[in-house]
């Protein structure tokens, strides 16, 4: 019954993974670096400071989050870079208190809120980790396999009795 367990628990984690990485791999690969001109520019008219290096780092959370939590590797690393990616996202792009107007000031709180979402999740595999069906799942695996194996064949030593002088 535990493996079963096991192997749910590691689809699940997995598929989790995979769906919240999609968007920042995406983000990254289709939209960011083929438009790097046009987001630096839509990133300065945002308030964003330096965006040309702004946009830079935020690639680089983004490929190397996504592609982190994707793998497992890593996924507590992988997971704070795009933690810190969308919570600075959601400042800078979702800012629904600054607007005016009802409708644009609603659709930015729907924005805000599905970001908090995201990031509830990525705060998640923080806690969590990228589960057994990770390549940190497997390192812990094969840590534990080879502890018991040394401390299985490792003899007991006994004490010496003190002498007593």
């Amino acid at each position: 019954m535990a493996q079963v367990a096991t192997a749910v628990q590691g689809f699940v984690s997995l598929l989790a993974r995979l769906l919240l990485a999609a968007i920042f791999l995406a983000s990254a690969i289709g939209n960011k670096i083929p438009q790097f001109k046009a987001t630096a520019a839509y990133m300065e008219s945002e308030g964003v400071p330096n965006p040309r290096f702004a946009l830079f780092g935020a690639i680089g959370l983004l490929l190397i989050g996504g592609l982190s939590v994707i793998s497992g590797a890593w996924t507590r690393i992988g997971s704070m870079c795009l933690f810190v990616f969308v919570v600075a996202a959601t400042y800078y792009f979702h800012d629904f208190w600054t607007f005016a107007d009802p409708i644009q000031q609603q659709l930015q709180t729907i924005q805000f809120m599905k970001n908090m979402a995201i990031a509830g999740g990525l705060l998640a595999l923080v806690a969590f980790g990228g589960g057994p069906w990770s390549i940190d799942g497997w390192i812990s695996r094969r840590q534990t396999e080879v502890e018991a194996g040394v401390s299985a064949s490792r003899p007991r030593v006994q004490p010496k009795p003190q002498q007593q002088g």
